[in-house]
């Protein structure tokens, strides 16, 4: 709204200083520093209703050192994130902007799952929440929209590099030639990017279309069975990583962060150009909700971390996992979330594991075996009497780490 706001004050007066809501830097430094605000100043006011409201945790004793203590902590702490995230992003993004529009309905979309699923647990006396089988449909319906949109959507863009020959070509008539000449015509397209190979792009349709041609008019049908994998699988990996303080919050802001990282170079035709990746118009607009995004990560932080004041519940760490997968397809980096996202993989891996191994060892031997003291994998080390801080550090670290081994793939093919 703000910078609807602006920009007409630039056009009809010349507003002084008005000309800097133009400017996706500038936009993004307000959105993260007013998300901050939001979520540090009035996050003290919405942990204070829930208090009231008596919607504290309630804790199954699993064995774990400093359990019973958080007994009565405020959850639903998700709302914190959510609020923070979308007051800055409806004050200074592009509304009409496509892939705005998708990020604020899968932000509604998961945060209302998640919302009900905490209302259940709390008001209805049901500690298993939403049936299992309720939230997957939701991730579904979500993947849906997603991949629909993005598959048929005609502002929903991108732009390859011209063949290095005619690159070179119009260098010699024009040395200083615009980076934009330099690449093709926006189409709509599949592809995606591949990380570590040389010609890293991949096409959707090429899965089906190696048995015939003609089948390449049902790619829409692989997109979005992809895009309902993707958020299934990272909206339940920060579910599960969500099991102490401050975990699934920290590690998302790195996440987040990188995806921003992506988001803005993606959409910068000179960075694109330089780094050689795809050229995607109008994702700019995503680096202000990542900015946004990032700030109410952080500024939840604040209460979040060891003794943890409010938990996020699956309002929180349902829609941090959404945004996170949407946003990783909405810029063509789904294939690195194996990496970017190894902290979810691995929690998610533990579980897995952990049940499998179980059901295998009981049906063969008798007696069910375990691989880890307990899943996710967060509660093995409690388990082996690691502290919470220690793990929680120590996972960020990691997060740090494969952080920097993503944003590495854009040069190393």
């Amino acid at each position: 709204m703000l910078y609807y706001l602006f920009e007409y004050l630039e056009k009809q007066f010349q507003f002084p200083g008005a000309s800097l809501f133009g400017f996706i830097t500038f936009r993004a430094a307000v959105a993260i520093i007013l998300s901050l605000l939001i979520s540090t100043i009035f996050g003290k006011r919405i942990i204070r209703f829930l208090q009231r409201q008596q919607v504290g945790e309630t804790i199954r004793d699993l064995g774990l050192e400093g359990q019973v203590e958080k007994a009565g902590t405020p959850t639903m702490g998700g709302i914190i994130i959510i609020l923070a995230t979308l007051i800055p992003v409806l004050l200074l993004a592009k509304l009409e902007n496509i892939y705005i529009i998708l990020l604020i309905v899968t932000t509604l979309w998961m945060g209302t799952i998640g919302f009900i699923d905490d209302y259940i647990k709390k008001f209805k006396n049901d500690k298993d929440g939403l049936k299992g089988r309720f939230k997957v449909l939701g991730q579904v319906g979500l993947g849906i929209i997603v991949g629909a949109t993005l598959f048929f959507n005609q502002d929903v863009t991108l732009k390859e590099k011209l063949p290095i020959e005619q690159q070179n070509e119009i260098r010699a008539e024009n040395p200083n030639v615009q980076a934009s000449k330099l690449f093709k015509a926006e189409e709509k397209s599949t592809k995606t990017t591949i990380p570590f190979l040389k010609d890293n792009e991949f096409d959707y349709s090429d899965l089906i279309t190696w048995i015939s041609p003609g089948l390449e008019k049902y790619t829409w049908i692989i997109f979005i069975l992809v895009s309902i994998f993707i958020i299934t699988a990272v909206s339940n990996g920060a579910n599960l990583t969500d099991g102490i303080d401050g975990l699934a919050a920290g590690t998302s802001a790195i996440i987040v962060l990188t995806l921003g990282i992506f988001a803005w170079v993606s959409s910068n035709i000179v960075f694109s150009g330089y780094l050689d990746i795809m050229y995607i118009p109008r994702a700019e607009e995503i680096t202000i909700y990542i900015a946004a995004f990032v700030g109410a990560l952080i500024g939840f932080l604040w209460y979040n971390t060891y003794p943890a004041q409010v938990f996020m519940g699956d309002t929180g760490s349902l829609t941090i996992g959404g945004i996170i997968a949407v946003i990783a397809i909405a810029v063509r980096k789904e294939w690195l979330i194996p990496i970017l996202c190894g902290i979810f993989l691995a929690e998610n891996l533990s579980v897995v594991l952990q049940v499998s191994y179980f059901k295998y060892t009981r049906k063969k031997f008798g007696e069910g075996r375990r691989i880890f003291k307990m899943s996710p994998l967060h509660h093995h080390y409690q388990k082996s009497g690691y502290h919470e801080s220690k793990i929680v550090t120590r996972f960020w670290i990691v997060g740090i780490l494969l952080a920097i081994i993503t944003i590495v793939t854009l040069k190393i093919r």
